[in-house]
Parts: C-alpha cells; structure tokens; sequence
C-alpha cells in the first residue's frame, strides 16, 4: 500500500453494485475552470488530426500491402512501447511535472506526424516507414498518456473529475465524427499524405493551450521522489485492491479481443462488403455517434459504478457477434453505434473508478498499469485477429472477439460478487424476469444503483 497523501482515504474494495461517489450535477460543469477549457479546446483540434490520421494510416497500409495483417502489425506497433515500457512511463509521470512533459510528447508527436506527411506527399513512403512512424507515436505515448490522463486532476480537482474524464471522452469521440469524414474526403480527393500534415499541425493548438494555463491555479498534486521501488510499489498497491485490479482484467480482455476495429473495419469494407475508403469512414463515423452518447450519459451520470461496466461489457460482445452476421452493410454501419456506446461506457467507467480510487501520489503508475492494458494488448490481439481474418473471415475473427469479451465480463462480475460476498439470484417481478445480486447471508437485496 501506498503512504502517499490520500493513502489512509482510499476506497474499500467495490462489489459489483457498489457506487462510486457522485460529482458534479452538470453535464458541462468541469468547463467552468479556465485551464480545463484551454486543455478541452486544444484537444478539439489534436483528436480531429489523430482521427484523421488513424483512418489514413490503415488505408495506406491496406493500399501499399493489401493484407489486414499488415493493418495488425501496423496496429501493435503503435501499442507494442506501452505493453513493453508502460510501467516505467507511469513513474517517471508520477516524478515529473505533467504540463512540462506533455509540452515534450505532444511536440514529438507533432514531428512525427509531419515526417510521415512528407515521406508520403514526395512518394517516397514505404511499408517500413509506417512501421517506424507507428512505433514512435506509440513511444511518446507510453508517457503522453498517463501523463494526460493524471493531469486532468490537477487541472480541476476531486469534485470534478469524473464530469472532466467523461468529457475528455465526449471530446474525442467528437473528434471522430469529424475527423473519420474529413479523412475520407482528403484520401479520395488529394491523397493519405495531407491528413498526416493535418495531423502534424493539429498539435499546436493543445501546446498553445498548455502555454497559456495559469499555474497557480492548478491543484497541487505531491510529486514522487525518485528512488527505488517505486514499480513494484504500484504494483503491490494494485494488488491489494480487489476492485483495481478486476477492473484492469476486464478491461485488459476487452482492449485485447474485442477493440481490433482498425482490422475489423477495413476488412468489411475492402472485403466483405467491397466498398471503399467511404464506407471505412462511415463504420468509424457511426461508431463515435455511440461513443459520444455513451461518454454524454458518463458526465450526466456523475457516477462510475462496476455494475454498469461490467453489463456494458456484455452488451458489447454480444452487439459484436451480432454485427459479425450481419447480412447488409447498412445493418452492420447501425450496429456501430450501440457498439461505440457500449464500449465508451466500459472505458469512462473504467477510467473514472480507477482515478478516483486512487492514491494521488501513486496515480501516474496505475494509469500507466491501466492504459498498458488496456492499449498494450493490441500487440497482442491485432496480429491474431489479422490472422483469423486472413485465414477464417472477418465475420470469425469479430464474432470470437465478442464472444471473448462478453465471456470475460461475466466472469469477473461473478469473482466480484464473490468477493463482495454476494449471490446472482434469478427469479420473476410481477410477472417480468429479474436478475440481481443478494447477500449470501441475510438473502437481503444489495444496494443497487
């Protein structure tokens, strides 16, 4: 355990149907803090770029190989840094000051975007550059992402952070409405090269953001010292917290299996449904409608409870196995916004019950734990979802990454239950079926929300 500040207040172990704390009563309420809005404005502009760039960069992989495979590969290298290095960009968050290093990995990535422009508008792009520019996103990503994601405390506070982390979502998915048909638009008429540049660009306006904000009224948060131990210091401390840790599994199963889109999608689109670049970008675009709702109803909600993660969890492996049989493209595109949902839900619950449980002081390291699972499990799951495809169909490789997904879900919610000492009990409500968990005691109904 931690002796950090916050240490002796850190939250018991959550069962299933166990609330978090509410915050906030206002779907928009964290923009009221002058530095948060700098910090949303700028990423408005930044996640347009990376939609944009996500869509371009699998295009011209498929394009220059014409194997989803290599759309895999593509994939795992940009989170292969964060499964491999993810722990150690988590304390070095946690020992740094957070607006100067993401000052340092947004411009790195700034570069990168541009490089890759450049190497593409000229002609001169090869497989291998992909490869390479994939990597080193995914490099400065290994810090710019608990580092972003541990900043938003200190921007606006405990009361606030929840509204703030859904709307951090709300952002990015709006980002990929716009983005994904922008981008659509800029490969059929001028090519992959100018979205790269796009991209590139984009990063000044959240480095001007952070230039502007005033420090003083950021929340003091205690920088780790360094010194030895302090990894496998966030590692006990997880450990010992039942409701982190299951949340990381679940998490870790769904980001591995069922979160493969840059595969999944342009393979229905090339493949199955022989369409082109314009329907890839409507199957992201319909899909960030959901994600956006399902991030609107997290800041409206104003809590992170497990039990809606978990039942979300399920949704979502069961709208993807759905989706895999789908006979139309039309049916599958609308299938794409109850999974966007879904999915959203499970990371803002996620995301938001893991800050908020946590240690300020040992928060860099088990974000960094969280989004190494979650993301670090693309270089696991996007080669062997490339090659079920190659080998079986799309429709199988979707199909048994829901299916995965859905399995996990159910699993963990009964290990919770367990652990929070409760039952499933199954029976009829005035003449409807009724699942619910129930002491194993008393046969007292558990709090619900």
């Amino acid at each position: 355990m931690s002796t950090g500040p916050g240490a002796d207040s850190a939250p018991a172990p959550t069962t299933p149907d166990t609330p978090a704390p509410a915050t906030g009563s206002s779907m928009f309420s964290s923009l009221r803090v002058r530095n948060y809005r700098l910090f949303f404005a700028g990423q408005v502009v930044s996640n347009i770029g990376t939609w944009m760039q996500r869509i371009a960069q699998d295009w011209l992989v498929l394009s220059l190989t014409g194997s989803a495979t290599a759309v895999g590969v593509t994939t795992a290298l940009q989170f292969l840094p964060m499964l491999l290095f993810g722990l150690y960009g988590g304390v070095l968050v946690d020992r740094l000051p957070r607006r100067r290093t993401l000052l340092v990995t947004q411009t790195s990535m700034a570069l990168t975007g541009i490089a890759l422009a450049l190497l593409t508008l000229s002609g001169h792009v090869q497989i291998w550059h992909v490869y390479l520019a994939a990597f080193a996103v995914g490099l400065a990503t290994v810090v710019d992402n608990p580092a972003r994601q541990s900043f938003v405390s200190e921007m606006v506070g405990p009361d606030q952070l929840q509204n703030a982390v859904s709307l951090n979502s709300a952002n990015f998915q709006s980002a990929r409405l716009v983005g994904p048909a922008v981008a659509g638009l800029m490969i059929t008429g001028v090519g992959t090269g100018w979205a790269f540049l796009f991209n590139g660009l984009s990063f000044v306006a959240p480095i001007a953001g952070l230039l502007l904000m005033r420090a003083r009224e950021l929340h003091v948060v205690e920088r780790a010292p360094r010194g030895k131990g302090q990894l496998r210091e966030g590692l006990h401390y997880v450990a010992g917290r039942p409701d982190l840790i299951w949340t990381i599994i679940l998490v870790g199963f769904v980001g591995t299996f069922g979160f493969n889109f840059p595969v999944y999608l342009s393979a229905f689109a090339d493949d199955v449904f022989h369409a082109g670049a314009g329907s890839y970008s409507l199957f992201n675009t319909l899909m960030a409608v959901g994600s956006l709702a399902g991030a609107l109803l997290a800041a409206r909600r104003g809590t992170a409870r497990m039990r809606v993660m978990i039942g979300a969890a399920v949704l979502f492996g069961a709208m993807e196995i759905l989706a895999a049989t789908a006979p139309s493209l039309w049916l599958f595109a609308l299938l794409m916004a109850p999974i966007g949902m879904f999915g959203m839900t499970i990371n803002v619950t996620a995301n938001t019950s893991i800050q908020m449980g946590t240690d300020p002081a040992m928060r860099g390291r088990v974000m960094a734990l969280y989004m190494m699972v979650f993301l670090g499990g693309s270089p696991v799951g996007a080669p062997i979802a490339g090659w079920v495809t190659d080998a079986y169909g799309v429709r199988a490789g979707l199909a048994v990454g829901g299916a995965i997904a859905a399995t996990a879900a159910v699993t963990i919610g009964l290990v919770l239950a367990r652990v929070g000492n409760l039952r499933l009990s199954v029976g009829w409500h005035h003449g409807h079926p009724r699942v619910r968990f129930v002491p194993r005691e008393s046969g007292e109904l558990a709090t619900v929300g």
